[in-house]
Formats: C-alpha cells, sequence, structure tokens
C-alpha cells in the first residue's frame, strides 16, 4: 500500500495548506484495506472540495491503483 499512500500524500500536499498535518494509516475492516487520510481541521474542506468532487477524485486514484495492484482498498478522509 505503500505506492498509494505516498501518491495520496503527495496530492494533498498540493491541495492544503497545513502539509505538516497529513497524516495517512492503514486500517483493516471485514478482508478490506481502508486508506484513512487525516488532515488539518482547516484543510478538510480542500481536500473533500465542492460537493465532494475532490475526494471523489481521490477515492477513484485510490480505486484504480489498488484494482491495479489486485486489492480493494477503500479511502477515508478525517480531520
Amino acid at each position: 500500500m505503500e505506492p498509494i499512500k505516498t501518491m495520496i500524500h503527495k496530492i494533498c500536499e498540493m491541495l492544503v495548506d497545513h502539509p505538516e498535518a497529513i497524516r495517512i494509516i492503514e486500517e483493516t475492516r471485514d478482508d478490506t484495506m481502508i486508506i484513512v487520510l487525516s488532515v488539518d481541521k482547516s484543510d478538510v474542506g480542500k481536500v473533500i472540495g465542492r460537493n465532494g468532487q475532490t475526494a471523489k477524485a481521490l477515492r477513484a486514484l485510490v480505486n484504480a491503483a489498488a484494482t491495479r495492484m489486485g486489492n480493494r482498498v477503500l479511502l477515508e478522509i478525517r480531520e
């Protein structure tokens, strides 16, 4: 999952005002890998985007990369 986590981190660095607050951890629930993205409270809206479009795009990238690697991965965004 490191390549996916690195991809998310690099994309989020360009979106947020506080890149030092970006945290990415992995969790497993019911045989599904979940990548949890945490950003500064003031940056959550920037990562989610208008009507959730940025978050939707990030999830699509994660899904595409994970599928290519033969895994099922979900992205969860937290503050």
